[in-house]
């Protein structure tokens, strides 16, 4: 299969292009290299002859219905989008414009070029999106988002990528595109952008610094290992049913201050220093509208596709923490880019664009 992955510079699409490329299929990369982009993170499969890279923003149409023209891909994984929330509060406009404006063109150039190709059955366009779009769950541990969670997004980032998600399925019902949409919860894992909470901790506690944990920490979030998500990605998109959607989950709830005493516990052990890392943790002021628990119920993907998830979270964690010990070469250059470092979100930046 050939595949047109946006956003594949990214730390959710770079670990699709290389699960793809190993799994021989043919990954043309579409990335227009905004601030959390990295070709590094490919590095490990761009002198494969099944692997090409197009530098273009889905905001250009015209560049779309090129790379369209050239690599002809028997299917898009549609993963490119502005993702932090801290940074839509602070400035959603680059998120109105990537994610909804973005996603509009990549529709109507995957619908020309599908129409052109004489509209076959097996094209399939695959819109990646997020579990944030259901807003928030209680506490009660046996509510969980399904696919027919009614839409409920609370921050500019998931209000923008409900409302890409309302386009994938007017396209589909509109025009008969056939999409298929999966609805994550949160990632982490290798090549993680230092500006999550994860990455954040780690490379906080190793410099010595605090270790900033929202409100009291008692926000819950469902931790899924990245690789774990690249592998049901390829699984939907070639065995998803058309206008099917499948929530995509870790299984592992946690609250985030569980979350940080679990990485602190790991850097004892692998980097350990003469006071433990939890005494690090400071609590600082909440983010706005900071959603209480999101939790998957992925019941329809384990049915349907038979995909469960493989890593559990501690394993995952220790996965991950080895792997930042081990690349600091990846992850120093980047702490150095725009916003890395600073608290965003609070609420008190102007509207608008984020700094350039």
């Amino acid at each position: 299969m050939k595949l047109l992955i946006t956003g594949g510079a990214g730390f959710i699409g770079s670990a699709v292009v290389r699960l793809a490329v190993s799994r021989g299929h043919e990954v043309v990369n579409l990335d227009a290299l905004t601030y959390a982009a990295c070709l590094d993170n490919v590095a490990p499969v761009a002198g494969n002859p099944l692997y090409a890279f197009e530098r273009a923003d889905i905001r250009n149409r015209a560049a779309l219905d090129r790379i369209f023209a050239i690599h002809r891909p028997d299917a898009v994984m549609h993963l490119a989008a502005e993702s932090h929330v801290d940074r839509s509060i602070d400035g959603p406009g680059d998120f109105i414009e990537t994610n909804i404006t973005g996603t509009y063109n990549m529709l109507e150039a995957a619908r020309s070029y599908w129409v052109a190709q004489g509209k076959p059955e097996s094209f399939r366009f695959h819109h990646i999106s997020t579990d944030e779009v259901f807003g928030s769950l209680p506490a009660d541990p046996a509510v969980k988002f399904t696919e027919d969670t009614p839409y409920d997004p609370r921050s500019p980032y998931s209000a923008s990528k409900a409302s890409s998600d309302h386009l994938v399925r007017a396209w589909h019902e509109t025009y008969g595109l056939p999409v298929v949409l999966s609805n994550c919860s949160n990632n982490y894992g290798p090549y993680h952008f230092p500006e999550k909470l994860i990455p954040v901790v780690i490379l906080n506690a190793l410099a010595g610094k605090p270790l900033p944990i929202y409100g009291k920490g008692d926000n819950i979030r469902d931790w899924l290992f990245v690789e774990d998500h690249a592998d049901a990605l390829l699984l939907v998109v070639e065995k998803g049913a058309p206008g099917r959607s499948y929530n995509i989950g870790g299984e592992n709830e946690r609250t985030n201050l569980e979350l940080v005493q679990t990485l602190c516990g790991i850097l004892d052990r692998l980097r350990p220093q003469i006071r433990p890392y939890a005494s690090l943790i400071a609590f600082v002021a909440d983010r706005p509208g900071h959603d209480a628990r999101y939790a998957i119920d992925p019941t329809r993907i384990r049915e349907e596709l038979g995909w469960r998830p493989s890593v559990s979270v501690e394993e995952g964690l220790e996965r991950t923490v080895q792997w930042y010990l081990d690349n600091e070469t990846w992850w120093r250059p980047l702490q150095a880019r725009q916003g890395v470092g600073e608290r965003l979100g609070t609420g008190t930046a102007a509207t608008g664009k984020a700094p350039a």
